[in-house]
């Protein structure tokens, strides 16, 4: 019956009279209810009747009021959702196509209407392929194309509609605009950046959402459309929100990823210089620490991930580039260097086109540390060249100084040590022209750590320990594990062990909180080195073995093979353990193992 046609008291009209079910055993089946209120006077008031109501709404008052037992019906797991399409098609022909039946599942997200479409179709068309049906839901325009049909009630969007038209305005729109988030789960903040409320407001809509079965909360204060509702969603958006409000909307959702990225990069504590953001800044969501940190940046790295090239698609080329500088160190240190350089690409092109040389030699020097980690050093010198041209023609000293210490990488990785060096001292040189003793410390770790891989240790030591002393004004968490590590090197090779050990064990403590866990693998390699030299076979390996796995889960085979090698040179334990010097150590070298950071 039209909506309209249906009068406002109707379920008081039909309400049952207790005394037509008196002494009798009934169940009664209540279909699509729209709210408790609805149900209410259809209640039977006397025992022995079972009263199943089924709705689009989770009708928390009928919990509350009646006692009702509330049974949510989930999507189908991926078995499930196999089995009905089974069930219906036959199994004999999904047997010989168990790909096509794979892919129809996934793309209908385990919605038993949209399989029993699909089903639908391949039933009428016996003589299409099961392959060709998940052609049609792979290229339509939205998947909600190919799951319509000609009758409206049975179709998925008119289901979606009926939830929809019961929503108040306020509860409508955020729907619409969570049709315009790339994907992935949704913070409560993020959903409130996206409607321009404050989070306090939003809250409320979000819980109207998921009492409609429209959004689901998968974890406690983060939301998740599965597709087919996503893509109904941006259909409505598309429908009913003006152009400009749906630009607004999506520049509202990119500023609140980026000032909470940036939020969390400051508490990761990167060897960068500062990013200055001059817009009014949003509410960010209460990232506390450095582990809280990285938790957020695991969560929402697949979203971060689709936010550059979304600003670029938005015109807000500047958002993008910032947002790839809050990017880089989390996708640095956690081994993300496929994912790094295709966001330093995009912010390098998005640079370029708005003329910003800073942010130029940003992306270049990003896409230089992805390709040093993963071993492309021709592309790695291109980038820098050209970022420590831009830094010049900005007059960015700390910028120059950067660049100066990225070359050296590239070049200790190549085993130029010499040139390293030289490089080392012109970023110390850079460095010495501002006023801060942080840039200068971290200058004099490097220059430092390539004296101890040509051999004078002793002035390595003076240099680094200079280093840890600037230090002691700065949390920067990774200058300390850097310049720690630096120093265990150095008095390793000056054969006091025990106090190179110390050393090690304190960069190792730190480097954890770090969450580099390249840099954790490289110093677990280096403690193992000291181990082994103090005649220590058993610790060296349990480290070495540490190591192995942390490579191994990092994808760097050139090193992974290099801690294997050391693993192999271990024969079985001494009787009596013996103090011997680097100099008559045989096996892989410690000053032979490429590094993993700047110092």
């Amino acid at each position: 019956m039209p909506p309209q046609r249906i009068p406002p008291d109707l379920a008081a009209r039909a309400a049952l009279p207790r005394t037509a079910l008196a002494g009798r055993r009934m169940l009664i089946v209540l279909d699509n209810a729209r709210d408790s209120a609805q149900t209410r006077p259809l209640l039977p008031g006397t025992p022995g009747c079972l009263v199943v109501v089924t709705s689009r709404n989770q009708l928390p008052g009928l919990v509350a009021a009646t006692g009702a037992h509330p049974v949510t019906l989930d999507l189908l797991r991926p078995n499930e959702a196999t089995e009905l399409l089974l069930r219906r098609v036959g199994a004999h022909r999904a047997q010989v196509e168990p790909a096509a039946v794979d892919d129809i599942v996934a793309r209908c997200v385990g919605l038993p209407l949209a399989l029993a479409l699909v089903a639908a179709r391949a039933a009428t068309r016996p003589r299409a392929t099961l392959a060709s049906l998940a052609t049609e839901l792979r290229d339509a325009r939205t998947p909600l194309d190919a799951l319509d049909i000609d009758e409206p009630d049975g179709a998925v969007r008119s289901v979606f509609w009926w939830s929809y038209r019961a929503l108040r305005p306020a509860a409508a729109r955020l729907f619409r605009l969570l049709g315009l988030h790339p994907g992935g789960s949704v913070s409560v903040w993020t959903a409130a950046g996206l409607a321009g409320l404050p989070v306090a407001g939003t809250q409320p809509l979000l819980a109207e959402l998921v009492r409609a079965n429209l959004l689901t909360e998968h974890t406690g204060g983060r939301y998740r459309l599965h597709d087919l509702l996503r893509a109904y969603a941006t259909e409505r958006a598309a429908a009913e929100e003006p152009d400009g409000q749906r630009a607004a909307a999506v520049h509202r959702m990119l500023e609140h990823y980026l000032h909470t990225a940036h939020h969390a990069d400051v508490l990761l504590g990167a060897q960068r210089e500062e990013l200055v953001l001059d817009r009014r800044e949003p509410e960010v969501e209460p990232v506390a620490n450095r582990r809280a940190a990285l938790e957020w940046f695991t969560t929402e790295q697949p979203v971060l991930l689709h936010a550059v090239p979304l600003a670029v698609a938005a015109g807000l080329d500047a958002t993008a580039t910032r947002l790839a500088w809050t990017l880089t160190t989390f996708l640095d240190w956690r081994g993300h260097w496929t994912a790094l350089v295709e966001v330093q690409q995009a912010a390098l092109a998005a640079a370029e086109r708005i003329g910003d040389l800073a942010f130029q030699a940003h992306a270049r020097r990003g896409l230089a540390r992805a390709y040093t980690r993963t071993g492309r050093y021709a592309a790695a010198h291109r980038h820098l060249a050209a970022a420590l041209e831009l830094t010049r023609r900005c007059g960015d000293p700390v910028g120059q100084g950067q660049v100066h210490l990225s070359i050296a990488l590239v070049l200790e990785r190549e085993g130029r040590h010499t040139e390293a060096l030289d490089h080392a001292r012109h970023g110390f040189e850079a460095f010495g022209t501002v006023d801060n003793g942080r840039w200068k410390a971290r200058a004099l770790n490097v220059v430092g750590w390539y004296h101890a891989l040509l051999g004078d240790h002793a002035r390595a030591l003076t240099s680094c320990r200079a280093a840890l002393d600037l230090l002691q004004d700065f949390e920067t968490l990774a200058d300390h594990v850097y310049t720690w590590d630096s120093i265990g090197f150095a008095l390793c090779h000056l054969n006091q062990f025990d106090e190179a050990i110390a050393a090690y064990r304190e960069a190792l403590r730190r480097g954890r909180d770090l969450g580099d866990r390249h840099v954790e693998a490289m110093i677990l390699d280096h403690l193992g080195d000291a181990h082994r030299a103090a005649g220590a076979v058993d610790e060296a390996r349990a480290v070495w073995q540490r190591a192995a796995g942390l490579l191994d889960e990092l994808h760097l085979p050139d090193d992974l093979q290099q801690v294997h090698a050391r693993l192999a040179s271990i024969g079985p334990p001494p009787v009596a353990a013996t103090r011997l010097t680097l100099d008559n150590l045989t096996g892989p070298r410690q000053s032979d193992c490429p590094r993993s950071t700047a110092r």
